[in-house]
């Protein structure tokens, strides 16, 4: 089965593909990981890697066909980046995460550690509008735009486990429907 999950920075995509990736025993591909590899390859933090992809759409246009072609291999995979669920148009279950801003900012400072709260969320609104760029003039994708997916959740009302156990459920009625 392939799964893609997405959401914007911090709202817990890669926690979830990784539990997933865990119970379900299935490869997992992140788009966020391989973005921030090349982004301290350069030497740079995320908002400055993002403005340079603003300028060369070469880094992008890399993640996300290394990640489609990937994708595509495997009949049993997660698939975990903002663009996921449009790269991977023929997935079985999409599922798109949402956090409220104060939520995911709080989560990414964790993880980045990032001490000054403000300087956090004056990074993570960059990102998002770096992204929302980017993916609207390389792509002709509104990332506000949720058709694609099968499920949105509220990762800021529920843990990893209990979106895991969401998650789980549609996957076993998917399954037993194709059987």
């Amino acid at each position: 089965m392939r799964i893609t999950v997405s959401g914007l920075p911090g709202s817990g995509t890669t926690s979830l593909a990784v539990h997933l990736a865990e119970i379900l025993q299935i490869d997992i591909i992140s788009a966020g990981e391989v973005f921030r590899r090349m982004a301290a390859e350069q030497g740079m933090d995320i908002a400055e890697f993002g403005r340079l992809a603003e300028e060369d759409p070469s880094f992008d246009r890399i993640i996300d066909e290394r990640q489609k072609e990937i994708a595509l291999s495997h009949d049993d995979i997660i698939v975990e980046g903002r663009l996921s669920a449009w790269f991977v148009p023929g997935a079985d279950l999409k599922v798109w995460l949402y956090a409220p801003i104060e939520c995911r900012v709080s989560r990414i400072s964790s993880r980045d550690v990032i001490a000054d709260f403000g300087r956090a969320t004056e990074l993570t609104r960059e990102r998002e509008a770096s992204e929302t760029l980017r993916y609207r003039t390389y792509y002709g994708i509104d990332i506000a735009d949720l058709s694609p997916y099968h499920l949105v959740l509220n990762s800021n009302l529920l843990t990893v486990d209990e979106l895991g156990e969401i998650v789980g459920c549609a996957i076993r009625l998917i399954a037993a429907r194709a059987s």
